[in-house]
């Protein structure tokens, strides 16, 4: 398992656990997902120590630990648009097509990509991260046609409104009970909840699966 992060530090904390705690092979690098070379010394060193790359979980995103304006269109300047944009969508493309030649090659793979149940409701606030979370969606499914034939399949997760912080504020705990009430299932998400549906579109369970986003909030959204 190789765990990439802008965050290095965090991403040797990440690697080291996994490590300790499920005792499996893991490395850690700093990987820059908006950068191309970036990206490709992430795949060939991954290439390297394993010999091959079965599994790509595109989760980058601009949300969570780098804040973004919450305001209405107005409030978002554009260099904050374009930031968002190129780590939720220009990282997930780059990192698809650093991984890709290597999965072709070996004529397997998996792609899943994050996206956000944000993107059902048309949540208001925020237009930058919902818009870049329903090009998510489009990415997956026409990146799923280009690469069927290779046996590559390319799927995408929606979360709902998830407790991802490590110390949550109470104000922040009020942000994510907030989406608890328009649920069939009345708690507050937490990572936890996501595991399942990321094994099963990883694993060889859902090799005739693709180009479909599972929506995992709770019974928020029904689609």
């Amino acid at each position: 398992m190789v765990v990439a992060d802008i965050d290095g530090g965090a991403a040797d904390e990440v690697s080291n656990e996994v490590t300790q705690s499920l005792r499996a092979q893991s490395v850690s690098m700093t990987t820059d997902v908006t950068d191309a070379d970036s990206t490709r010394s992430m795949a060939q060193t991954t290439f390297d120590r394993f010999g091959r790359i079965d599994v790509l979980v595109n989760n980058a995103a601009v949300y969570v630990t780098m804040p973004v304006n919450r305001g209405g269109i107005e409030s978002i300047d554009s260099a904050e648009w374009d930031s968002v944009m190129d780590v939720n969508l220009k990282g997930l493309f780059l990192c698809s097509r650093s991984v890709l030649p290597i999965m072709r090659q070996q004529r397997y793979g998996k792609i899943v990509n994050i996206s956000s149940g944000t993107w059902f409701k048309g949540s208001p606030g925020m237009i930058h991260y919902v818009t870049s979370k329903a090009g998510v969606v489009g990415f997956t499914r026409t990146l799923a046609r280009e690469v069927g034939g290779d046996n590559i399949t390319v799927n995408a997760i929606a979360p709902g409104s998830t407790l991802s912080e490590e110390n949550p504020t109470e104000e922040i705990m009020e942000f994510r009970r907030a989406s608890v009430g328009s649920r069939a299932l009345q708690r507050v998400q937490v990572p936890d909840d996501l595991v399942g549906a990321l094994l099963f579109l990883s694993s060889p369970l859902s090799d005739f699966i693709t180009g479909q986003t599972l929506v995992v909030d709770g019974g928020s959204v029904f689609v």
